[in-house]
């Protein structure tokens, strides 16, 4: 009979000391919390607008919201739709180009694929594949329904490596590259060297400026003998492609008109589609992304062409957003692209679903190790996992956090329209992290 007192006192410690850890973990979340909200009301983060969102995935509900429901410029965020897109469209290698072979004559067109002697990738099979083959060589354009710049793109951008065009057989990367070593200029591919008019050195160090519309380079070479290398895009055409797959492959290739790709095609394919992806997200390549937005159009519909992809991606798998993205690129250079920092965090729920966590973490930057992320969060353990988004006045981080309790949480800070030096938005956005690492 005595056992029964002693078993009543038992459980109610075992209470009383569930209900001391659960008042202590809702007191430290609010403590974490309140810190949260003043540090988004720091003078530097109002001179513009800001929102975050945070999602625990255990608890399945967000559990922070800031503005979480206001559209913000989401600058290079916008890669991770094209990344989703990819992964529910794309297999696991990329199409190098389709070709058919009638008579002795091999006729090929291209897919979007832009890895083919980009010197951000390793050679292709594709490059190997047109040298060895014995049949006469004509190349068909498909229908392509792009300008080469995207929709809301600054116009005086075009001499940026960054603004390279997109096009349905890109090569080089579509730009060129200039190495620069004092008064001596290296180019590549070296179809243009006899393309560039020179000046004067100057004190600024080297500049290159393309004419705006035709391909001509003025360089003017820097004082002293400082290295550079510079990549300006050229402008595309069929024409010049044919140029520079002639003085490449040393053969002579034929330009056919353009066609829709026959059905009897068959397919070379290059690279893993994982090695665009790693580029696009970690290091925020927007050809990469523009022509990967192209590829899933191709995989579609047979046809290149962007608005195309970006209307079917939100009709069949992006209707359940809390609220609708205004997505209009693949790369994010478009001040037209609207994200709310809700949607970014559902976004990445469904690519948490669809990729493998030590694989995904691998493929974005991380904070202190790699890709756009690697000047922050500097000597500490990898805990951020995130993609990038920044353009003049707009800056933004969406992704994953490791808490010290090894809890991931999902999270899309969005800064719009701030005048302060984006340096100190990042830095407020690493102070937001490090209050939220302590989230138990």
């Amino acid at each position: 009979m005595k056992s029964r007192p002693i078993f009543q006192s038992i459980c109610t410690a075992w209470l009383l000391l569930l209900l001391l850890l659960i008042t202590g973990s809702c007191s430290g979340s609010k403590k974490i919390f309140s810190s949260l909200e003043k540090e988004l009301d720091v003078p530097a983060l109002n001179t513009g607008f800001n929102g975050l969102a945070v999602y625990d995935p255990e608890l399945d509900r967000m559990i922070f919201e800031h503005n979480s429901s206001k559209h913000f410029t989401p600058a290079s965020n916008i890669k991770l739709l094209t990344f989703y897109a990819g992964i529910k469209t794309l297999v696991d290698s990329v199409p190098g180009i389709f070709y058919r072979v009638s008579g002795d004559s091999l006729i090929f067109s291209g897919t979007g694929d832009p890895s083919f002697l980009n010197p951000k990738f390793p050679g292709s099979p594709v490059l190997d594949f047109l040298k060895d083959r014995s049949e006469n060589l004509f190349f068909q354009p498909v229908p392509f329904n792009d300008p080469p710049l995207g929709p809301g793109w600054a116009w005086d951008d075009y001499n940026y490596g960054f603004s390279a065009e997109k096009d349905q057989f890109p090569i080089y990367g579509n730009t060129v590259r200039f190495i620069v070593s004092g008064n001596d200029l290296k180019v590549q591919p070296s179809i243009f060297q006899d393309s560039i008019t020179y000046n004067p050195a100057s004190k600024s160090g080297p500049n290159i400026k393309r004419e705006l519309h035709r391909n001509q380079f003025s360089f003017t070479p820097g004082m002293g003998s400082e290295k550079d290398t510079l990549e300006i895009p050229f402008l595309t055409s069929n024409r010049l492609l044919i140029q520079l797959l002639q003085d490449t492959l040393q053969r002579k290739i034929v330009l056919l008109p353009e066609k829709k790709i026959s059905e009897e095609k068959k397919v070379v394919f290059s690279i893993p589609t994982d090695s665009l992806y790693k580029r696009m997200l970690q290091e925020s390549d927007n050809l990469v992304a523009e022509q990967l937005l192209l590829m899933v159009s191709q995989k579609l519909t047979d046809t290149l062409s962007s608005k195309t992809a970006i209307n079917y991606l939100k009709m069949e798998f992006l209707d359940d957003l809390p609220d609708e993205v205004k997505w209009v690129d693949g790369s994010g250079l478009s001040r037209y692209n609207l994200a709310t920092p809700r949607s970014m965090v559902a976004l990445l729920k469904k690519i948490k679903n669809e990729v493998p966590q030590k694989e995904l973490f691998s493929l974005l930057p991380t904070g202190g190790r790699s890709g756009t992320l690697k000047k922050q969060f500097k000597n500490q353990e990898p805990f951020v996992f995130a993609k990038t988004g920044s353009m003049s006045n707009n800056y933004s981080l969406s992704g994953f956090l490791r808490t010290k309790q090894g809890k991931i949480l999902i999270f899309s800070i969005m800064n719009s329209n701030f005048t302060v030096p984006s340096s100190e938005i990042r830095t407020r956005t690493e102070q937001l992290l490090e209050i939220l690492r302590d989230y138990k």
